[in-house]
Formats: C-alpha cells, structure tokens, sequence
C-alpha cells in the first residue's frame, strides 16, 4: 500500500512538473519569438493620430506600427491585447511582464536605457507647444515665464521644461487629454509634448479652429519600441521588421493616414535607420 501510495505522490509530482513547463514555454512563447498565442502591446488609448481607442477600436500611427512588428513577429491581430500605457507606467509595464512591448510615442532615452532596452526608432519628432488659437503671446519656450503650462507625470517633455525653463508654472496630469480639456478652458496657457500628439488634437474635429501648434520645435524625440531589458533577440528581430516596413512603403502609408489629415509632414529626419542593438 505504502509503495503505491509512494508511486502515486512521485507520478502527481511529474505531472505538476510537465505543466509548468508548458506554462512557462506558452508564456516565453508570448513575447516575442512569434509562435502565436496572446500578445500584450502597451499603447497610448487618448492621443489622436498615434494611438486612440474608440469603442473598440484602435486606431494611430503607433498602432499600425505595432501591428506590422508583431506580425513580423508571428503574431496575428486577433493575438493582441492592447494594454493602456500611461508614460509614467511604461517602465513598469514591460518590467513586470504585464506587455511584451510599449509602442506609445515612447521616446528613448538614456535614463530609460537603465531599465527597459528599445528597438527602432521608427519615427523621430520634435516638442513643440498647443496654445488656444487666439493667443498670440506664446510664441515658443522662451516666451512660457509666468505662463500655467501643462504636460503629462513621467513624460520627457515635462522633465525638460523643468531643467530648461524654470519660470514656468508647470502642471503635470496623468493624461494628455487632460491637459487639451483644461487648455480649452483657459485652464492652463499652453500644452507641451511632441508635435504629432500636438497636431492630432488639434486637428480633432471638436477643437478645429480652437487650438493651434506654435511650429517651433526645441527637441528631437526618437520613438522607439520598449521591450524587457536585455532582449537583443527580440529587438533584432523588431528592427527587422521596421526595416522591412519602411522597405515596403508600409511605414509611409502608415504615417500618410494617421498624420496627414492633420498637415503634418515629417521631416527629413524620417525615417529613421534603427539603432545597434545592446
């Protein structure tokens, strides 16, 4: 009796072994190697023309992005879930496993290069201020002394306003959208980030001839996709696919749709060659 007793406990302990193994090669199969199976993408849910949710739709220029990459990946569309990635979560989400990659206007940096590694970039803009269309008084960063201006916890548009500009009241929200709705109200004087989120809300059809984008630009923003720290595998292969889709004229068409209805057109910065991945 105890022999089998014995064999049944040794038998169950081989069982649990065999399913953790699956689970955890489902998981790896997740996140980036392709193999289908659920793929998280964290992106922006409120910044027109680069990632918006609408019902149950997603539409942007980071969207796509994401979209191509993760097919180049293995993955189909019904693979992915969109995740809501507020720039003061970023880190965290890819850190903790909770996405397999941030594509959400994410601008690489080298404080950030210490806790996430980045692919691309596949897009590089510039900050740039939205002031209410009849303010004829801010004419760039240097005219913001004493001006309430808005921008978003955790964004490298708020950090650089803080190190430059220090005359400035600066108001940090948790979303962009947040900050339009109080720039509309004469909340705050003007809002800063780069000059594509700029241009999607100003071209939203309920703030047309409301708001307007200053056009001078003081930084250079390199988009790039944030993965796991350390990932060279995963990023090599993200590369590829930017590669390839600009390659193909679907990076292009990509930046077309989402951006051209707002008359922005990149510069000659675009499109960027991807980094060397480390």
């Amino acid at each position: 009796m105890k022999v089998r007793q014995i064999g049944a406990v040794a038998a169950a302990s081989v069982l649990a072994l065999a399913l953790a193994a699956c689970s955890d090669s489902a998981k790896d199969g997740g996140s980036g190697g392709g193999g289908g199976g659920s793929f998280k993408i964290g992106i922006k849910f409120d910044q027109p023309g680069l990632g918006l949710k609408q019902g149950s739709d997603y539409k942007g220029l980071d969207v796509d992005v994401a979209k191509y990459v993760a097919k180049e990946l293995g993955h189909s569309e019904n693979d992915i879930q969109w995740v809501q990635a507020p720039s003061a979560q970023r880190e965290t989400l890819i850190s903790t496993g909770q996405v397999n990659m941030v594509v959400a206007t994410y601008s690489i940096t080298d404080a950030r290069k210490e806790k996430v590694s980045f692919a691309g970039p596949y897009f590089i803009a510039g900050q740039d201020l939205l002031v209410r269309a009849d303010d004829s008084s801010i004419t760039g960063p240097e005219s913001l002394t004493g001006k309430k201006l808005c921008s978003v916890t955790g964004s490298t548009s708020a950090q650089k306003v803080k190190d430059k500009y220090p005359g400035v009241q600066l108001q940090e929200f948790g979303t962009y959208s947040e900050c339009v709705t109080a720039l509309v109200s004469k909340g705050v004087d003007a809002l800063t980030t780069d000059n594509t989120i700029l241009a999607g809300y100003a071209a939203q059809d309920q703030y047309k001839g409301k708001l307007k984008v200053v056009g001078k630009t003081f930084s250079e923003e390199r988009y790039g996709i944030g993965i796991k720290k350390g990932d060279t595998a995963t990023c090599e292969k993200i590369n590829t696919a930017l590669k390839k889709m600009v390659d193909s004229g679907a990076w292009k068409k990509a930046v077309d749709d989402n951006l051209g209805p707002a008359g922005f057109k990149p510069d000659a910065k675009n499109p960027p060659t991807p980094d060397a991945c480390s």
